[in-house]
């Protein structure tokens, strides 16, 4: 950036964080977020250090290891490591006080922990010297990792104290270290996780991992006291950790930590908030896998604010063509985020977004990032409009306007069929066979679609790029694995537009066989419920087209029986473990359905890792909340 342009930006803003500090402070008024502020304030101090000279007074800146091993053996936990149940808002807290408040009769005090997000551990001390450390795994049984543990600083191979005694702790990856690899892993918890679990502790010594302790099974009057016995051991507590006397400190403590969070040097997705009479907390209990006496308050979705550099168009499997957001690169709820979702020109158009505008990007769970608003008050005049195009960008036919969304209609478009490609090979799961291999695969004229992935030989995948005789072998092994597939899982792969994993499940169920429904029309589609006319026109049009490449798929697939389906409906929200296509599969493998949305219609609602709104939807609708973990034992 050069000079003159660094000088208007920086005054740009400073009068814009000014302005949002005076509504803050002075009239108690806040329009943005502090994610935002923080995150302006960041680029503000940014273009001060790299144009030094430019700083002036007034400016908001300027206020006063071991062996490798061969695997991991496995370590039954000393006491069983729970999950948590989350809150989203002070209400889900009033009703989690209401409903253990009936089960004691003790007025509750609480402790509150900053929930960290990493791995958690268990540590065995013996006569206060560290024998095993490991991973908490099921929540009954963890894998040892007690050789990586060592290599962390702040666990002390030597307690104190020469006592026999378990600890819990949370092990995670400092940002500052995080930036140093952030090409090797999406965000902070996933380099404690796989550094933990590298079988040469040499590498997870690299990584500067770090812990704090929460738990310990010594006898304790209060939770607090834990705490206290943990600093006593030797063991290292987190600073900001605190005691509430009722929910309005704990609200307080929330709030105060909020505020903190993105100057920590480590990454918290919310605090967790403990019963603290420890007697009253062992007599509360345990509901599923989570003890009553303790809840997890999560922090809302994560703002900042980026650049936005380029719109680009992208058109996916079945056409349709979506606008994406190139950004300046931001750290966004632990990840470096540098693409967003557009979704259609009327959202361009509600947002008034222009290339070079500053925006503010919005992350929540596993969804893709979002641009929430325009900050229109920091356009310098260079900005500059976007309209959608006419024609498609890859085979240059006219696009097609369906309602809000644009559509290519070449068959032979080359992005759809790449696009299909890729769906297809996710939806059977052919393990290895990713993106960059398929690009190879099409570019060479290997194959011409998914059909011939099938008659692939070792020999056709030798000359291609970083393939040797073992990694083509694992290729064609993977490929000729999947040649037997359930027929709603069939159905779903062959990508026909307006037909998800769900529809494909009820068209499963509702024909039993594929040849039935390669005859139906779309007038006796209708009558099948939840099909609408736009999709039954799909797929009676899908049939009729593709009759050569659906034969040449049935020489190569044999069609599994579809099980008898169970009443059971389930939604997923949040991250998970397992990928969102395994857990729909494994579910649809026992008869049971998955749906997309919240409604009374479905049974359970199963809860990862940064969940959305559809938790408190389910909470108001009295829908069963449970773990992935709970779905698998379920299965």
């Amino acid at each position: 950036m050069k000079k003159s342009d660094a000088k208007k930006r920086i005054e740009k803003l400073k009068e814009f964080i000014n302005h949002h500090r005076y509504l803050y402070h002075v009239l108690d008024k806040q329009e943005v977020s502090d994610n935002v502020l923080d995150s302006l304030k960041k680029e503000l101090f940014d273009l001060e250090q790299k144009f030094p000279e430019l700083i002036t007074s007034d400016s908001p800146t300027q206020r006063v290891a071991g062996k490798a091993l061969e695997k991991f053996e496995k370590v039954k936990h000393k006491q069983a490591m729970h999950s948590l149940n989350d809150a989203f808002s002070e209400k889900d807290l009033q009703d989690w006080l209401k409903r253990i408040s009936k089960l004691t009769d003790q007025k509750l005090d609480f402790f509150c922990e900053l929930k960290i997000d990493g791995l958690a551990i268990e540590l065995i001390y013996e006569e206060g010297i560290l024998k095993t450390g490991s991973t908490r795994g099921d929540g009954i049984i963890g894998e040892n990792v007690t050789q990586n543990l060592k290599t962390i600083e702040a666990i002390p191979l030597k307690l104190r104290k020469k006592i026999n005694v378990s600890v819990k702790g949370e092990v995670f990856c400092p940002l500052k270290e995080f930036q140093k690899i952030s090409k090797e892993f999406s965000n902070p918890r996933n380099v404690a996780a796989g550094s933990l679990r590298q079988l040469d502790p040499g590498i997870t010594a690299k990584r500067n991992l770090d812990v704090f302790f929460y738990d310990v099974h010594l006898e304790a009057e209060t939770h607090f006291q834990k705490h206290e016995l943990l600093k006593e051991l030797g063991l290292k507590i987190n600073p900001y950790n605190q005691y509430c006397k009722d929910l309005k400190q704990v609200m307080d403590f929330y709030k105060k930590i909020e505020a903190k969070r993105d100057k920590l040097p480590y990454e918290i997705d919310g605090i967790v908030i403990i019963v603290n009479n420890n007697e009253v907390f062992e007599k509360l209990g345990i509901v599923g896998k989570a003890p009553r006496g303790s809840i997890a308050f999560k922090f809302p979705a994560k703002q900042s604010t980026t650049i936005l550099k380029n719109i680009r168009v992208q058109v996916g499997r079945t056409g349709v063509v979506t606008p994406v957001a190139e950004l300046e690169p931001v750290l966004l709820g632990g990840a470096l985020i540098s693409k967003a979702t557009l979704h259609n020109k009327d959202e361009i158009k509600r947002l008034g977004v222009k290339i070079k505008d500053t925006v503010v990007v919005q992350r929540a769970g596993d969804v893709i990032p979002d641009i929430v608003k325009v900050v229109k008050e920091l356009r310098t005049g260079k900005e500059k409009s976007f309209s959608m195009p006419e024609n498609c960008p890859f085979c240059l036919k006219p696009l097609k306007q369906e309602d809000v969304i644009l559509r290519c209609i070449n068959s032979k478009c080359p992005s759809k069929k790449r696009n299909y490609f890729y769906h297809f090979a996710s939806v059977l799961d052919i393990q290895g066979l990713g993106r960059k291999i398929i690009d190879q695969l099409l570019d060479k004229g290997l194959v011409r679609d998914p059909s011939e992935l099938f008659s692939l030989k070792i020999g056709d995948l030798l000359p291609l790029e970083r393939f040797a005789e073992k990694s083509a072998q694992n290729i064609i092994q993977a490929i000729q694995e999947k040649r037997n597939v359930s027929l709603s899982k069939f159905i779903f792969s062959l990508g026909i537009p307006n037909v998800g994993d769900k529809t494909a499940q009820d068209l499963a169920h509702e024909f039993k066989s594929l040849d039935k429904l390669e005859k139906i029309s779309s007038e006796e589609l209708e009558k099948i419920k939840d099909i609408g006319p736009v999709a039954a026109r799909s797929i009676e049009s899908w049939f009729l087209k593709n009759k050569e490449y659906l034969n040449n798929l049935k020489k190569s697939i044999k069609i599994k029986k579809e099980k008898k389906q169970k009443n059971i409906t389930f939604v997923l929200t949040g991250s998970m473990n397992l990928s969102r296509d395994k857990l729909k599969e494994k579910i649809h493998s026992f008869g049971g359905k998955t749906a997309s949305a919240v409604s009374r219609k479905i049974n359970y609602l199963v809860v990862g890792k940064n969940p959305g709104s559809k938790v408190e939807k389910a909470k108001n609708l009295g829908i069963k909340i449970i773990s992935e973990l709970d779905l698998l034992k379920m299965i």
